[in-house]
């Protein structure tokens, strides 16, 4: 076990509807690589993860979105689902959160449908970014360049397509946390 990550506490933003692999295996990653992570919702409880089209597990809140404060988290991790980023690019408290990443330079790993909510953050322009296919259109709309690869780094965001490149998307994600604070050229 590395401790690449050791005193990096990493912000996982998620609501009902979340790809349940897309949340597990990079914060288990992450955990093995020594950070502290915290669930964060809108939700105050409980939320719950899908695999693919049927329902998933539950996983506790570890602290709601409403008494969050951005300046606590190194970093930041958006997992994908359809219904997960869709219903948080639809809550202004949710973009806040995210945007605050950005805004202070800390580095953001975004799978699958998690870049809907960049695009609702007004992050996206001039980088390049994998995701799902299907917002393709939606990121180049707003100013991004789409790439097809499993994993894309582009300075503080690291970005990949689906579930298979978990593997890749975590190996970027922990490298890209572990230099939080210094900016990384496009890969």
């Amino acid at each position: 076990m590395t401790e690449e990550l050791t005193n990096k506490k990493v912000a996982i933003l998620v609501t009902d509807g979340f790809e349940q692999v897309e949340m597990t295996q990079p914060k288990q990653a992450l955990e093995s690589a020594g950070a502290q992570t915290h669930i964060i919702s809108p939700k105050s409880d409980r939320v719950q993860g899908w695999n693919h089209f049927d329902k998933g597990d539950f996983f506790p809140v570890d602290v709601p979105l409403d008494r969050v404060n951005p300046a606590d988290y190194d970093a930041l991790l958006l997992p994908g689902g359809v219904a997960n980023p869709d219903q948080l690019r639809t809550q202004a408290k949710a973009i806040e959160f995210i945007k605050s990443f950005f805004d202070t330079d800390k580095p953001v790993a975004a799978i699958c449908h998690g870049p809907w909510t960049l695009i609702e953050a007004d992050v996206v322009r001039g980088r390049r970014i994998a995701s799902w296919p299907s917002l393709k259109t939606d990121l180049q709309n707003a100013g991004a360049q789409w790439v097809d690869r499993e994993v894309v780094v582009d300075n503080n965001l690291v970005s990949s397509r689906k579930p298979d490149d978990i593997p890749a998307f975590n190996r970027e994600m922990i490298e890209l946390f572990s230099h939080a604070g210094q900016v990384r050229q496009i890969v």
